[in-house]
């Protein structure tokens, strides 16, 4: 089964001193780079995804600006592909899923940022489209989020979603298990 490795997000506004902080990013990011690590050694099929939020009400991830960038913890090498999105489905309005038929690809590897957006949309995209999709767990990260003035803490937000995406939409596994996987 061939398959690929698809980072999500995993940019500098969502780091510390950026545009929109997230809670364990350097965590996640070290996840995303151990798993960066074994699909380069293997030489599996790479793509990044970068988000560009062109809406005029837009915090982050603003264009031409220095949050946009992709962590130098998973940046890009020459020969991995770089997709740029402009929504939360990495799918959506994108050649992401050509470029993965492509390569004959069928089965997903999935890490980033947010577990609540960005990673729910492209994992539910994904199986949509047929994928086998593998989820990392420790490779994700999000942020709190309110409800009815009450704050819903990011480590309680990102379980809920890792929890409504295993078992129809993914099988969500930590990084140390993706060894055995691939």
């Amino acid at each position: 089964m061939n398959t690929a490795l698809v980072l999500v997000d995993i940019q500098k506004d969502y780091f510390q001193g950026g545009r929109n902080e997230l809670a364990n990013t350097d965590q996640a990011a070290a996840h995303a780079q151990e798993a960066l690590a074994l699909f380069r050694e293997k030489r599996l099929p790479i793509v990044h995804i970068q988000c560009i939020l062109l809406e005029k009400n837009a915090t982050f991830f603003l264009p031409d600006t220095e949050g946009i960038a992709i962590h130098e913890r998973v940046s890009p090498q020459a020969g991995e592909k770089v997709i740029v999105k402009h929504t939360p489905d990495s799918f959506f309005q994108t050649e992401l899923h050509q470029n993965l038929e492509s390569m004959k690809v069928s089965r997903l590897v999935i890490g980033g940022m947010m577990s609540h957006i960005c990673i729910d949309s492209t994992v539910r995209a994904a199986h949509r489209l047929g994928y086998e999709v593998i989820l990392l767990d420790d490779a994700c990260t999000t942020r709190d989020l309110v409800w009815n003035d009450t704050v819903i803490p990011a480590k309680t937000v990102h379980d809920t979603f890792m929890a409504s995406l295993q078992g129809t939409f993914a099988q969500v596994t930590d990084t140390g298990s993706l060894h055995k996987m691939i």
